[in-house]
């Protein structure tokens, strides 16, 4: 199937790449703010009067609105095909009943979403909020109750609380707004697309851009009070074409930064652009992979960031297993606590308070989590073995405070582990020369013709530009339809043999604003083989000329 954007819509919105613009602040105050007015006046009613007869006052309320502000723009072979700008506040409300060691956050139980007005009627807002509390309570009584038949009927050995405390914040940030002239931006767009006309065996090519104004409150009845505000966007062009035997092939170039200046625009992207569709064609040119083939394969920064991202931080969080469950968390990595999960030389932190690395800026930066607790810097992986696991408010064994990782996606989900900035370093780190001459000695000491080269990976980890090296003069060549037949979290702790000192960045949205900082990988073996791949016919006629006639 070919990849196509998918047209602007608020439910796929939030997934975004994300990228800080530079924002318009107002001054951190509360009195002129209609939204913390309401949000703590409906509060304080709320822990004074919120009580249902026979049934437990509530220990626990917190109150999310995130109000955004979004523009979007996609385009097409040269042509807009969107152009939308969107207004809406999103509110989450939580009601915890029973206490911090059994509560009711469970099914239903587990708050409720709704939408408050735009406008900045503080009436208006409290009403809202009202209603949606009043729901969440009865809800949160109904589960506890629920919740406590089913834990009847389990034999838990090792109880782990519910829910944490944690001591009241009070950080209130600039509000911005969405003040940009968006007209150069979609010229750019049209200018970018407009390209494909050089390719006329181009089948598909779009481009997306999103500017967003995020505001994000959270206000709960311990006393924390949060607000805090981002600009955010991303641009993004993919195009598509097919090899003379049907298959189909994809290439992808997007920006997420953290500054505007670091934006590529103008003549830069059109590069970036022609460079794009450059590879198409080589790759349509490109030979088959071999069948089969087992040994040393180098992966760039670029594809090793994938692999680190899906084997390594989805490993750390600290996900707490469902009821009754004795795992430690949910991943593939909860029984691996003090073990080694790396090789010796590998050491991973996750660091939210950075903004920048090496002048790169990071994505994942921020100051307090979704759930009001400061950001903190954790190390999780030393020299291989892994010391700790990523945290919200939610414990799991072992691990009964949050370190300030718990993080929502927007619009209505729940704060949960996740990453910031999550860095791996190498102690024994060596140049890209270094590298590449140490997967050659690899081949020779095997008898290998040659090796390979990873330098970017399509989803579900398939590399999308892949180079055998030969082993004879070193020259990189191009092939196409490969797949691994090996690589998971037990190769990355087995078979990676050396790390470059590189500093790649990877600025990403993928559930939560978060970074990826790694460097490049050699593994000594891994299985490469040809992708069973279902050809796509050719298109039964040519495409439309590329020029209208007058």
């Amino acid at each position: 199937m070919k990849r196509r954007f998918m047209r602007s819509s608020l439910t796929l919105v939030f997934a975004a790449v994300h990228l800080c613009l530079g924002a318009f602040a107002q001054p951190p105050s509360t009195s002129d703010d209609p939204v913390l007015q309401a949000m703590q006046a409906e509060m304080q009613r709320s822990k004074a009067q919120l009580k249902l007869e026979d049934m437990s006052a509530p220990f626990y309320i917190d109150y999310r609105v995130v109000d955004v502000d979004e523009f979007s723009v996609e385009a097409a072979y040269g042509a807009v095909r969107t152009n939308v700008r969107t207004r809406l506040r999103f509110l989450k409300v939580v009601v915890r009943v029973g206490d911090y060691k059994q509560d009711s956050f469970f099914g239903q139980g587990e708050g409720v979403g709704d939408l408050i007005p735009v406008d900045d009627g503080v009436l208006a807002i409290r009403h809202q909020l009202w209603g949606a509390t009043d729901r969440a309570y009865k809800a949160a009584t109904e589960a506890l109750t629920a919740k406590q038949a089913q834990l009847k009927q389990l034999t838990i050995d090792q109880p782990v609380d519910d829910f944490a405390p944690a001591e009241p914040l009070q950080s209130i940030g600039p509000l911005v707004k969405l003040e940009i002239d968006p007209n150069p931006w979609v010229k750019l767009l049209q200018d970018a697309t407009a390209l494909y006309s050089t390719d006329p065996e181009i089948q598909s090519f779009d481009s997306l851009l999103k500017f967003q104004a995020v505001n994000r409150y959270f206000v709960n009845s311990e006393g924390t009070v949060v607000r805090d505000g981002q600009i955010l966007g991303s641009l993004h062009i993919a195009g598509s074409t097919q090899a003379a035997d049907g298959m189909e092939l994809e290439r992808s170039h997007g920006d997420e930064v953290a500054d505007l200046k670091d934006l590529r625009g103008g003549e830069d992207l059109l590069a970036h652009t022609r460079k794009m569709l450059e590879s198409l064609r080589q790759l349509r040119a490109a030979p088959l992979a071999d069948e089969d083939y087992r040994g040393p394969v180098l992966f760039s920064g670029d594809a090793a960031s994938d692999v680190f991202s899906d084997f390594v931080g989805q490993n750390i969080l600290g996900l707490k297993p469902h009821l009754g469950q004795p795992a430690r968390t949910k991943g593939a990595w909860s029984t691996s606590y003090k073990t080694r999960v790396l090789p010796e030389f590998l050491s991973v932190v996750d660091d939210p308070t950075l903004a920048s690395i090496d002048g790169q800026p990071l994505m994942g930066h921020y100051d307090v989590d979704d759930e009001g607790v400061k950001a903190v810097r954790v190390p999780v992986i030393e020299n291989g073995k892994l010391v700790n696991y990523l945290l919200g408010r939610q414990p799991i064994r072992d691990f009964p405070k949050s370190n300030g990782h718990g993080r929502a996606r927007i619009p209505w989900n729940n704060p949960g582990p996740s990453l910031g900035n999550m860095i791996v370093r190498s102690s024994e780190a060596l140049s890209r020369e270094d590298l590449k001459k140490k997967l050659i000695e690899l081949c020779q000491q095997r008898e290998l013709p040659y090796g390979y080269y990873v330098e970017t990976l399509a989803p579900q980890r398939t590399p999308r530009l892949l180079y055998k090296v030969w082993v004879k003069d070193g020259h990189e060549e191009l092939v196409r339809g490969a797949t691994f037949g090996d690589l998971d979290a037990r190769s990355l702790r087995n078979d990676i043999v050396a790390a470059g000192d590189d500093v790649y960045v990877s600025n990403r949205s993928l559930n939560v604003p978060h970074s990826m900082v790694n460097p490049s990988i050699l593994f000594d073996e891994l299985e490469v083989k040809r992708a069973n791949r279902n050809k796509e016919k050719l298109p039964e006629y040519a495409a439309p000329p590329l020029t209208h006639p007058k």
